[in-house]
Parts: C-alpha cells; sequence; structure tokens
C-alpha cells in the first residue's frame, strides 16, 4: 500500500511538471494533479487493459508505437473526468502521456523506486 501511494505521488509531480513545463494541458494546481494521478492509475488498471486487448493486432503491426496512442487514450479518459485537469486533443495527450512517462521513469530512479 505504501508503495502505491508513493508512486502516485510521484505520478502526480509528474502531471504537475510537465504541465507546468509545456502547453499540452492544462493542471490548475497540485490537488488537481493528485486527483488526475488517482484517476490515471484507476483508468491504467481497469480500462487499459481491455483497450490493449482490443487493439492487440493493430500493436503487433505498429511494434508496439500504437501502446502511445492508447497511453494518451487513457490520459484524454483521465481528463475528461477530473474537472480542472483540461487536454486539448489526442495529439496533445499522446505527446503528454510519453512526456509524463519519461518524467516519471526520471523521478522514480532518482528516488531509487523500483
Amino acid at each position: 500500500m505504501q508503495d502505491f501511494i508513493i508512486r502516485i505521488i510521484v505520478m502526480s509531480v509528474s502531471i504537475y511538471l510537465v504541465g507546468r513545463l509545456t502547453r499540452l494541458y492544462r493542471v490548475d494546481g497540485y490537488d488537481t494533479a493528485l486527483i488526475s494521478a488517482l484517476v490515471l492509475a484507476l483508468i491504467n488498471a481497469i480500462v487499459r487493459p481491455l483497450i490493449i486487448f482490443f487493439t492487440l493486432p493493430l500493436t503487433v503491426i505498429t511494434l508496439g508505437g500504437f501502446l502511445l496512442v492508447i497511453n494518451g487514450i487513457s490520459l484524454l479518459i483521465a481528463s475528461s473526468l477530473v474537472p480542472r485537469f483540461q487536454l486539448d486533443g489526442c495529439l496533445a495527450a499522446t505527446i503528454a502521456s510519453a512526456l509524463i512517462t519519461l518524467s516519471n521513469l526520471i523521478l522514480e530512479a532518482l528516488l531509487g523506486i523500483a
């Protein structure tokens, strides 16, 4: 449980930082980033595996490249559920999800989270 909480906090920091450093989406504050991270974690646990299953042939054909689009769709779903988290479109969501993932990996490596 403690590991889950730490990962949510790291993800919320990533969402907040990417939102502040780029103009791909708007997040109003750290509380919104924390709620967005919780919603995104739930989406990644429930909805994302179903989307991956149904788009598996397309993912195989693109050698996994379509997973970037699936991550963007997950971020779009999260932004539609969190009121003060606004995305500009699917392309912005795909780029933002890649940047959030990259910053999340960097923060986890710096903190020593396995």
